[in-house]
């Protein structure tokens, strides 16, 4: 059975929380109004509801409750001495947090499963993986390969900016996908890699990324995806 929550896809030296609604009255935190101060009611909620996921699970690490606020190409500003990441989806929020040392990056993704709009498949895709997704269909016909190879590429972007400081595009990385379960209807589990199509150099003085690798699953009507990276 696959694991039905993004826990199950991160080393036990992470802390995951995730949360499944909103609390329609739920405020923001003070000290992040102005980073929603324009967004529509949904984007608050999922907003409020993500960083309070987020919150949670620093405070499993020790850290008392403050705001979390947006560095560079809007990325969680995270405490020292930790590595995170922030998803949410229709329907979903998470957020993971572990202390930097064995691991120093992670990147987590959330979409709803189902097909990609139509026209998003090219964009997403360099040569060799529209092959790789007719060969996943063909031998897994109900999962729903394009938003996992979108949500693993996305995964990947985040596990990579921290440690970069540069913008990754789709067209930047090649991945492998190997299906360790594939169950009946939209239910799979397995890991990608992903080969790095542009230079890999860390601002940390770190060992230059050439591959990042992950998980995946589907499942409740989810494709969960998790990016780490290990210290040297």
């Amino acid at each position: 059975m696959p694991p039905s929550t993004l826990a199950g896809l991160l080393p036990a030296a992470v802390v995951v929380v995730e949360a499944r609604g909103d609390t329609t009255a739920e405020p923001v935190f003070p000290g992040e109004e102005d980073l929603v101060a324009n967004a529509v009611e949904g984007r608050r909620r999922e907003f409020v509801t993500a960083r309070r996921c987020a919150r949670e699970a620093l405070a499993r690490l020790g850290h008392a409750p403050a705001p979390i606020l947006r560095g560079e190409r809007g990325a969680p500003v995270w405490p020292a001495g930790v590595a995170g990441s922030i998803t949410h989806c229709t329907g979903y929020r998470a957020a993971a947090v572990t202390p930097a040392g064995p691991l120093v990056s992670i990147g987590i993704d959330a979409e709803p499963a189902g097909p990609l709009p139509d026209g998003v498949q090219a964009l997403i895709t360099v040569p060799g993986e529209t092959e790789l997704i007719d060969r996943l269909t063909a031998a897994h016909p109900h999962g729903p390969w394009g938003k996992v190879l979108f949500g693993a590429k996305e995964s990947v972007y985040k596990a990579w900016f921290p440690l970069t400081g540069r913008w990754l595009g789709f067209e930047d990385a090649r991945l492998d996908i190997d299906v360790t379960t594939g169950g009946p209807a939209e239910t799979a589990e397995g890991t990608f890699r992903a080969t790095l199509l542009v230079p890999g150099t860390r601002t940390d003085g770190g060992p230059p990324l050439t591959e990042l690798h992950g998980r995946f699953v589907v499942g409740a009507g989810l494709v969960l995806t998790a990016v780490t990276v290990a210290a040297d």
